[in-house]
């Protein structure tokens, strides 16, 4: 790859995130009130979106381990794009929870094979850019910002039963645009000598994926509930969109300066600084969301609590996985993090729902923090200066 700048095509990399977060645009905020509108207690609610994670533990390390060996990343994303649509087109065909949750799982398992393999092409496409990765990738949260609101609006007039069909427009437009995409270099084979393995002996690697997997364990009764909270604290659809996109927001303005806050500061103080402020964001959530203003300034820190945590984070996976072995690393952060984290978090989060919301808000905010420590404990020697530029290694 050419490490000239602005040699790298930000357009066509930037415009299939914008489709992928679409898609997440409709699914994330929405999907649990569907579900509940369906019938689903929370528990079985519960089930559905643990199964949905628990399936991110598999999928992404078999997608990973195929692309890497493959090289054959795009057909990866083409064909996961192709059945993650057709598996979701299933849905309406049957109303039972182990119906539900089979479609979610299928669709999961082939959506898994989608964004991890894009990870890696986008990041070899940038070559000596690949300090502006934030400044691509802000497009899917602008995507997610759109959908989210316009959704919203869409589904306090036509109720939110419409779900299913609102969600195959974008997702068959993340199929066609999975076409219009280009690999970012001839399929590498895979070097003899490299692998994993060694890596997987680290206590930093370790240390980082532990925290990876508190965070998310602590943001699944936000991804899973938040929109069932407020909609019985008695806001609208629209409401709830506008909640979710201003926590978007924050992350898109983040995105847009995240190679000035990685280039200053170290990984390791991102990532704590990140934990720390998602557990006082959910307390702020489980105990003031009857205060709009309380859940405005909530939503404002998804800038730390998502985008600083992620832009560091694959960056961390960056540095510490060789070209031929991206894809496995960026597969073993979603699955430990969202798969195994959100599996686990959803379970607790959908038992305990009815119980007490205040416990499971306080729950996830003692897990954010637990994160920080493990962090601070494990991550001592890691990048404990400033970082130094992100293009500093570049495909072999």
């Amino acid at each position: 790859m050419s490490g000239r700048s602005a040699a790298f095509p930000y357009w066509r990399l930037s415009s299939f995130y914008f489709l992928y977060f679409a898609c997440l645009g409709v699914m994330v905020p929405y999907w649990s009130l569907y579900l509940e509108s369906a019938g689903l207690s929370a528990a079985a609610i519960g089930i559905v979106l643990a199964v949905t994670s628990g399936t991110r533990i598999v999928a992404p390390n078999f997608w990973g381990w195929i692309a890497d060996r493959s090289g054959r990343r795009l057909l990866i994303i083409r064909a996961g794009a192709v059945m993650a649509a057709l598996c979701f087109a299933l849905l309406p065909a049957g109303e039972s929870v182990a119906w539900v949750a089979m479609c979610i799982a299928l669709h999961t398992f082939f959506w898994s094979a989608i964004l991890a393999q894009y990870e890696v092409i986008t990041l070899a496409a940038m070559g000596s850019e690949v300090h502006r990765y934030g400044q691509v990738r802000l497009w899917g949260s602008i995507s997610f910002v759109v959908l989210v609101v316009l959704v919203g609006m869409l589904f306090d007039h036509a109720g939110v039963a419409r779900f299913p069909v609102v969600m195959m427009l974008p997702l068959l437009m993340l199929v066609a645009g999975s076409f219009a995409i280009r690999d970012a270099a001839p399929p590498e084979p895979r070097r003899h000598g490299s692998g994993v393995g060694a890596l997987l002996r680290s206590r930093v690697l370790w240390s980082f994926l532990g925290a990876s997997f508190l965070l998310q364990l602590s943001h699944a009764p936000y991804y899973g509930f938040f929109s069932l909270l407020l909609a019985r604290e008695g806001y609208s659809s629209t409401a709830i969109g506008y909640l979710w996109a201003l926590g978007v927001i924050a992350e898109i303005l983040f995105f847009a300066v995240a190679h000035h806050v990685l280039g200053r500061f170290s990984l390791r103080r991102v990532l704590v600084v990140s934990m720390l402020l998602a557990a006082l964001r959910w307390l702020m959530i489980g105990f003031g969301a009857g205060s709009v203003t309380v859940l405005v300034l909530a939503q404002c820190l998804h800038a730390a609590t998502f985008g600083s945590f992620h832009a560091a984070g694959i960056e961390f996976v960056r540095r510490h996985f060789g070209y031929a072995d991206q894809g496995q690393g960026q597969a073993l952060y979603s699955a430990i993090s969202f798969g195994a984290g959100g599996a686990l978090g959803a379970l607790g989060s959908g038992w305990l729902w009815d119980r007490s919301q205040h416990a499971v808000f306080l729950l996830a905010a003692l897990g954010a923090a637990a994160g920080a420590v493990l962090l601070r404990a494990g991550m001592g020697g890691d990048s404990a200066g400033a970082s130094p530029p992100l293009a500093e290694r570049k495909p072999a």
